[in-house]
């Protein structure tokens, strides 16, 4: 399986979020990416190469993609960095509709970041549109390799896409990959299975309503204090959700897998991408998941029995000591089936 990367992915390191008000240690690092491709040991890696924006344009607004590109610049431009001392693009106010309308985008560098984001731990640092337009060219290059024959591509993306909605960003996510790469692959019907730890908000709201391309995920329940927290239930968007409450294990986990695998098969889905977030493993510290890595190799032959053209992208997953190989074992499993 070809394996694609961009070392430009790692430019983007605001080094912390602001979570309730206060700065903590970042865990969407750089070094993810690094113990990712140290545990693969690819000689062979593919190049990401550079591409227009047509298809990203499709998936985000362009006002969204004009903002995430100049937001740095603005910030500095501003002074901000000095006074008040404040290094990475925050928001401190939200267009919330509870406002009323219409919304307009405000002039003060110091707001419109709450035009776009809808969270305060997506920092936008020096590097962070680098990498997330970086990030976009490792998928579709993904995707194009696939199209062109192979059996399957692993885009190693970072920072992840699948939380970064049409006109929005948040959830550590800028620019939707996974959505990118559907596009891409230019088939009638495509179904992205999303097996992350949180579920996949942007790329339902992204493709809500477009046959074209169903969205399936499974996921912690955001009922029980977990992001997106605001949606992701069984119901919602029309798509799939498969919410899990805390502390479920191989055998529910699984199941779900299976129910999103059997749907995208009686959907007729004539290509797979897969949003792979190996947070919900046991031990990791963002979910309260306890899938094993067994249970994410047997993840990846399920996946594999659809037989379909594939395009994994590489979401969530937050310990350094596993995302390795719990990525391994998944695609393993997937070329084992």
């Amino acid at each position: 399986m070809p394996v694609v990367w961009s070392d430009r992915c790692l430019l983007h390191d605001p080094g912390r979020e602001i979570w309730v008000g206060l700065p903590t240690e970042a865990t969407e690092v750089p070094a993810r990416m690094d113990r990712i491709l140290d545990t693969l040991a690819r000689p062979d890696l593919v190049t990401a190469e550079p591409h227009d924006d047509e298809i990203l344009k499709t998936i985000h607004d362009e006002g969204l993609l004009r903002y995430l590109e100049s937001a740095w610049d603005e910030w500095q431009a501003a002074g901000l960095p000095d006074d008040p001392g404040q290094t990475c693009v925050v928001p401190y106010i939200f267009a919330h509709p509870g406002l009323g309308g219409p919304l307009v985008e405000p002039t003060a560098v110091w707001a419109r970041p709450g035009f776009y984001a809808y969270d305060t731990m997506t920092l936008i640092g020096e590097g962070t549109w680098d990498a997330a337009r970086a990030a976009v060219d490792v998928a579709l290059t993904a995707a194009d390799l696939v199209r062109e024959g192979a059996p399957a591509a692993y885009a190693c993306t970072r920072p992840p896409g699948h939380h970064a909605c049409r006109a929005a960003f948040g959830g550590s996510c800028y620019l939707n990959n996974a959505a990118c790469a559907a596009v891409a692959l230019q088939l009638e019907r495509v179904a992205v299975l999303d097996i992350d730890a949180h579920q996949g908000n942007g790329t339902q709201q992204i493709f809500a309503g477009n046959d074209a391309v169903i969205v399936g995920s499974v996921h912690v329940d955001p009922r029980t204090g977990w992001f997106p927290h605001f949606l992701g239930f069984a119901h919602g968007l029309g798509a799939k959700n498969l919410p899990l409450p805390p502390g479920s294990a191989d055998e529910e986990w699984l199941d779900a897998v299976l129910s999103l695998v059997t749907w995208a098969r009686e959907s007729r889905a004539q290509g797979l991408v897969v949003s792979l977030g190996v947070d919900a493993a046991a031990g990791d510290p963002e979910s309260p998941l306890e899938v094993t890595q067994e249970g994410y190799r047997e993840a990846g032959t399920l996946l594999g029995s659809l037989s379909l053209p594939t395009v994994f992208v590489q979401e969530g997953g937050y310990d350094l000591e596993t995302i390795g190989p719990l990525v391994l074992d998944t695609l393993l499993g997937f070329e084992a089936a």
